[in-house]
């Protein structure tokens, strides 16, 4: 009986206890951001590069949005699988849209339930998740919220980031949290209305920068330096556009009263003709310079796109630095205080996710990664699996590759926790001892 009882034991048995995590979404990060030139005048980032990992830059999901790699990032799934293909989007079916920042039907599970994100799975298991600014912590998915969650609003200031960090890292000391996530959004904002290489997306980083050094100090003092991972990345990158001469009006080429819907502006852009006007408009569309057209059948395989719910029968994508839009007239601009009017925007994304200027970044660091090294590109679809393991949670099947995360990882990491036994494979077990 004294060896049943062992082995019941180990059956029953906790798994190891694992770290806390502490994620970072920095919005519209690109990859070059981060370059060794830059990182000269950037202690903060500076200092968990030598700390931790960096990968080379990451590969966004297609389209090169936030919503759909923010929940590819979240599932590891690719957009096709877990359904959020774009920031816009058109159910047909039930006549309902989601539009980001604009309407209450964004928040319907019908957008989200497609897949299980990360910080449902660990909820699902009594792990608690707080969550700051992150885009759909305030959505019930698959009938779950976090235990937390500070709702988004427009533009957090750099004083809020700095709370929430500041917060984050609390709930992870206290026990509160086995997981804390926060989403800084300024950076893409900047680099949207000024452009990537502008002063004022500098500036934001440098922002970012100050709130993680003090970051670093905090995690000392709190006694948290080897209780907790720290993971930061992006969604995507960004690159410059022109709106002198690289937007694409459709009214020029085809009659929009010929349409049903139309989704989204710039990179790419999701159509809905009339059934009878399909073939035309598509012939139409074709022959546009500097844009692709492509029907749903014919959208390449490497988007991992077209298999979407919400996927609309017209899909097209333009060159990068190049604008879709309706028409120029309907594109708001800004007063630059000269009287003048200029640009809305300078930098965009949603490019073909190949693109150089589209990738994002990748860093970590803490007791469960290696020190001071430099990684091979991964893919966006990757990170899931990284968060998992140092979470111990069993990943969900995902489209996400572990050989090219594995490397980040020291040898000693802690692998996930096996999954507990169910009770009938304990009673076989104890039958067949007993036999």
């Amino acid at each position: 009986m004294g060896s049943l009882a062992l082995v019941l034991l180990l059956a029953l048995a906790p798994a190891a206890a694992h770290r806390k995590l502490l994620v970072f979404l920095l919005d519209g990060f690109r990859f070059d951001y981060l370059d060794d030139k830059e990182l000269e005048s950037l202690p903060g980032f500076r200092d968990i590069v030598s700390m931790g990992v960096k990968v080379d830059y990451m590969t966004p999901d297609f389209p090169s949005l936030s919503y759909p790699n923010y929940y590819t990032l979240m599932t590891g799934r690719h957009c096709e699988v877990h359904q959020m293909i774009g920031n816009y989007m058109w159910d047909p079916t039930t006549n309902l849209s989601f539009d980001i920042g604009v309407n209450k039907d964004s928040l319907l599970p019908l957008w989200w339930n497609g897949s299980e994100p990360l910080w449902v799975t660990m909820m699902k298991e009594k792990k608690n998740v707080s969550m700051y600014y992150w885009p759909g912590c305030e959505v019930e998915i698959l009938g779950v919220r976090p235990s937390y969650c500070r709702e988004y609003f427009s533009v957090p200031t750099d004083k809020n980031f700095a709370e929430a960090i500041s917060d984050a890292l609390e709930s992870l000391r206290n026990g509160s949290a086995e997981m804390a996530a926060v989403y800084y959004e300024r950076i893409d904002v900047e680099g949207h209305h000024y452009g990537p290489a502008s002063p004022q997306r500098r500036s934001a980083l440098r922002e970012v920068d100050k709130a993680l050094s003090t970051m670093i100090q905090q995690i000392k003092s709190k006694g948290l330096k080897d209780e907790v991972n720290v993971v930061l990345f992006s969604d995507h990158g960004m690159t410059d556009i022109s709106w002198a001469n690289k937007v694409i009006e459709l009214k020029n080429y085809i009659n929009m009263s010929d349409t049903i819907q139309m989704k989204d502006r710039g990179p790419v852009v999701s159509l809905w003709p009339v059934p009878e006007k399909h073939a035309e408009i598509y012939e139409k569309l074709k022959a546009v310079e500097h844009m692709h057209v492509y029907n749903i059948q014919d959208i390449p395989d490497r988007f991992f796109y077209k298999k979407g719910k919400f996927v609309s029968p017209l899909t097209l994508v333009a060159d990068e630095g190049w604008f879709i839009a309706e028409s120029r007239e309907k594109l708001p601009f800004w007063e630059n205080g000269t009287g003048r009017r200029d640009a809305w925007q300078n930098g965009w994304h949603g490019y073909d996710n190949e693109l150089m200027d589209m990738r994002g970044f990748f860093l970590a660091y803490g007791p469960d990664f290696r020190s001071n090294f430099r990684a091979p590109p991964i893919r966006s679809v990757d990170v899931y699996n990284v968060l998992c393991h140092v979470a111990g949670v069993r990943p969900l099947p995902n489209n996400g590759s572990w050989s090219r995360v594995e490397c980040l990882l020291r040898a000693a990491a802690p692998a996930p926790p096996r999954a507990p036994w169910p009770r009938c494979a304990l009673a076989l077990l104890l039958l067949a001892l007993l036999a």
